[in-house]
């Protein structure tokens, strides 16, 4: 049976959002998220805040936290409530499990969130399964609202950063699939918000975009920065778009804005002669956050009052009271994260030697200098690749590749003060020309209803479609030919096993090479990839893997062994390299003579 909607999600750090879009009208809805926003209160919303609180069985009276769909008294609640409530009791507190998914360092898998508190670990949940949450009530908030709308009649997107490596898109299938969603797609968050546009402006599009101009989609959320560049291109008087270049995975947006805030208001109480202790500090943070939302929602406020609890107390008799001004919030953010930097003024990648496991955060605050390293590594991504060599002449005069327009995403830029700060910054890079800011554009919930726009595409086969590809390069480890030498370890070389830019439900075979594959005991298998070496040739072969790229995953396995080998013998192996149309990376070992195949996904499921 032919699907009759499309339900887009934006799966979000701070916020997630859900539409609903009949193919039979085309037109995006987003859907009102029916949420606990106080104990025995239920009300909707535009959005879910991406926020976990796991509530002591004894804190509230039975049935305070049911939603409509709840008869069974839960122990945990997600959304407005669970944030708000949650700051208050912050050992108890799950938020950034998207960035928690990402994390190279921690098993998201592991029973570990609430970070760094006390709570038994018994009680803790996963990255994964608190995605799983988020999910689920958004599928129940569907549900709810439009009873008569089956998921079986339904194509799913949802939306991950650009950056998102493998894994951490993988286990947001993962997540999707135990929340009750089948056969999700996938789609790159800045596309999503270049969707949304595209639909939100209609035919008009074509005024504001020409071909040949270089889009910028710059995408500053909740926990993440994400930039994109998508060309504006023309075969036979047909206009195409193409995704040419996606940015580093970079832990840094509004979260970080909401803490400066907060040593902003610390500041002010220590002047007062009040201190605050760190669990204060949060519940600051979070008041401050709802401070930076209202300015950014209404131009007219000139300040917000904030409150600080104490312990103990209720809100009124014992918290502390400052005000944030709208001039300290625009200068803290315009001036902290957004400052008037040069074009080869970098991030500072400087680290102690010795670090706090948790969250990778960026080490440099300053979302400027990102964008220049970003566009300067785009520059370097489309020289090598002889398709984009023509943009790499045009765009590249100055030493990065220079945007002709950009399209604002993400919560920091409803505040039109960031947005024409951004534009500034640009102009000084690039001359008096500048870049033009697309206009029509819906920075909070475009990438829900973005998504959305794509599957009716997807679905219809009607409507202009970003040409993509898979973001980067990938490669499996190769252990070197040569003789042992005492005191000597060969480096790892890497077979680049599938080319920047290859197609969803495309597949290719490196013909012509064999390589060994162990079978029958333990080896390792090392997984790598790259988003500046855009021109490497499937078959192409690196000689230093760990000097030239960055290391995804390593994985150990013991492959079944096979009539007419011995253990631990080499199988001479063809390398099948898949992409699926869900976007997922599949490698497949292909023994010819006998027809045997092995099958690897680019990611560690822990099998």
């Amino acid at each position: 049976m032919a699907n009759t909607f499309v339900v887009g999600i934006d799966l979000g750090t701070s916020n997630s959002a859900i539409t609903l879009l009949p193919l039979e009208t085309g037109v995006p809805g987003t859907v009102d998220v029916v949420q606990v926003t106080g104990p025995n209160r239920v009300e909707g919303r535009s959005g879910l805040s991406s926020a976990l609180y796991l509530a002591n069985s004894s804190e509230f009276p039975e049935g305070a936290l049911n939603l409509p769909w709840q008869t069974d008294n839960p122990s945990s609640v997600v959304g407005e409530f669970a944030r708000n409530h949650g700051s208050l009791v912050t050992d108890r507190l799950v938020t950034s499990a998207k960035s928690w998914l990402s994390n190279p360092h921690i098993d998201p898998r592991s029973a570990v969130l609430p970070w760094d508190t006390e709570l038994p670990a018994e009680e803790k949940v996963s990255a994964v399964e608190a995605s799983r949450y988020y999910l689920e009530h958004l599928r129940q908030a569907l549900t709810h609202a439009h009873p008569d709308s089956s998921l079986d009649d339904a194509s799913i997107v949802i939306t991950v950063p650009a950056s998102f490596q493998e894994v951490a898109r993988n286990l947001t299938l993962e997540a999707a699939e135990a929340a009750g969603f089948r056969d999700v797609i996938l789609l790159e968050e800045p596309q999503a918000a270049f969707y949304a546009w595209l639909h939100r402006v209609g035919d008009s599009w074509r005024e504001q975009v020409s071909p040949g101009d270089l889009i910028l989609v710059c995408d500053v959320g909740g926990g993440t920065s994400d930039f994109s560049l998508i060309v504006a291109t023309e075969t036979d008087g047909q206009l195409g778009l193409e995704r040419v270049s996606v940015g580093e995975h970079l832990l840094l947006g509004g979260d970080n804005m909401d803490l400066a805030l907060a040593y902003v208001v610390q500041g002010q109480l220590a002047e007062e002669g009040h201190e605050i202790d760190t669990w204060q500090l949060w519940a600051l943070v979070h008041a401050c956050s709802q401070a930076k939302v209202a300015f950014f929602s209404d131009p007219s406020l000139t300040e917000v009052p904030i409150a600080v609890p104490s312990r103990g107390s209720s809100l009124l008799a014992g918290s502390l009271s400052s005000t944030l001004t709208r001039e300290s919030v625009e200068s803290m953010i315009i001036d902290g994260f957004f400052p008037l930097t040069a074009i080869d003024d970098l991030p500072s990648d400087d680290a102690a030697g010795l670090q706090e496991l948790g969250l990778p955060y960026a080490l440099d605050p300053v979302i400027s200098k990102h964008l220049a390293r970003f566009l300067t590594r785009s520059l370097a991504t489309v020289q090598v690749n002889e398709e984009l060599a023509s943009l790499a002449e045009s765009h590249g005069e100055q030493g990065f590749l220079r945007p002709d327009v950009v399209l604002f995403n993400g919560g920091a830029f409803k505040a039109d003060a960031v947005r024409g700060r951004v534009l500034e910054l640009l102009a000084s890079w690039i001359g008096e020309q500048g870049v033009r800011a697309l206009e029509g554009d819906e920075p909070d919930l475009a990438v829900a209803k973005g998504a959305s726009v794509y599957g009716q595409i997807r679905e219809t086969g009607e409507g202009l479609r970003i040409q993509a590809g898979i973001p980067r390069s990938y490669y499996v480890g190769l252990e070197s030919s040569m003789p042992s030498v005492p005191g000597f370890k060969p480096p790892i070389k890497a077979l680049c096993v599938v080319p920047q830019g290859m197609e969803e439900g495309t597949e290719l075979l490196i013909d012509g090479q064999e390589f060994g594959l162990v079978i029958g005991q333990p080896a390792e298998f090392r997984f790598f990839s790259s988003d500046i070496r855009g021109g490497d040739e499937p078959g192409g072969v690196l000689p230093n893997a760990e000097r030239e790229l960055v290391e995804n995953a390593c994985l150990q396995a013991t492959l079944p062994a096979m009539e007419g080998f011995a253990e631990g013998e080499r199988v001479p192996v063809k390398v099948n390299a898949v992409v699926t149309e869900l976007g997922n990376l599949q490698l497949w070992m292909l023994h010819e003579p006998s027809g045997e195949r092995w099958k690897f996904e680019l990611e560690v499921r822990g099998e």
